[in-house]
């Protein structure tokens, strides 16, 4: 099972994840004005690759922008191309990819 933390301040955040309360993988964010922010960068440790870590990290941004009424800029290519083959997320997006 994949565990995901949020951290957040005003300026930038993260989602990291744990398997078995082992470090898996990290997402990052920057704020951009009060309602939108942008990935900007997501890392699986190779120990976790294809076991679904990164997508479980998005899929928790997702979930955050959704609660919070915010929208996502997805820069980091794994975020890009992962909202490019789900349209079930893309409606946090600030311009659709």
């Amino acid at each position: 099972m994949i565990e995901v933390k949020h951290t957040n301040d005003e300026k930038r955040g993260s989602f990291e994840a744990f398997m078995d309360g082992t470090h898996a993988g990290l997402m990052t964010y920057t704020w951009a004005g009060e309602d939108r922010f942008i990935i900007d960068h997501t890392e699986v440790d190779d120990a976790y690759n294809g076991k679904g870590v990164g997508k479980e990290m998005l899929h928790a941004a997702v979930d955050f922008a959704r609660k919070n009424g915010k929208s996502i800029i997805p820069l980091c290519p794994f975020a890009k191309a992962t909202f490019q083959k789900e349209e079930a997320i893309q409606d946090v997006l600030v311009n659709k990819v």
